[in-house]
């Protein structure tokens, strides 16, 4: 499927960190990783204030995903939540992901946030 093999390449296997999400508890430490297999997706996350998180999703368009995502936090707090996103590039040619989410449980709320793929040199972490 063509619209799953542009996410494949632009997602599976890299990583991410945060470029803007004021109402969430990602933060410039964490670190998100990518895996993408046909039109599933898996990833992990920690750093900042989160100690683990799992995502899992699935390619809806050429250019969007969606997410379901958990985490436990360094107070110990287990959160859940989804996501809808958007794949793109900057003009430095790293891939970018935005998303719209929402808290399902642990939290209320949600919000907007973007991230910005780590670049080889910074992603041997």
């Amino acid at each position: 499927m063509q619209t799953s093999s542009q996410i494949h390449q632009r997602l599976n296997n890299r990583r991410f960190t945060v470029a803007n999400n004021a109402q969430g508890l990602s933060g410039s430490g964490t670190v998100f990783h990518y895996l993408v297999e046909g039109d599933a997706i898996s990833g992990t996350y920690q750093g900042g204030r989160i100690r683990l998180g799992t995502q899992v999703g699935r390619v809806t368009g050429p250019d969007t995903i969606e997410l379901l995502f958990q985490c436990l936090t360094l107070e110990g707090e287990l959160l859940s939540g989804w996501s809808r996103g958007t794949v793109g590039l900057d003009a430095a040619g790293l891939t970018t992901l935005s998303f719209v989410w929402g808290w399902l449980s642990g939290a209320t709320g949600g919000g907007e946030s973007s991230y910005v793929e780590l670049a080889a040199c910074d992603n041997h972490s």
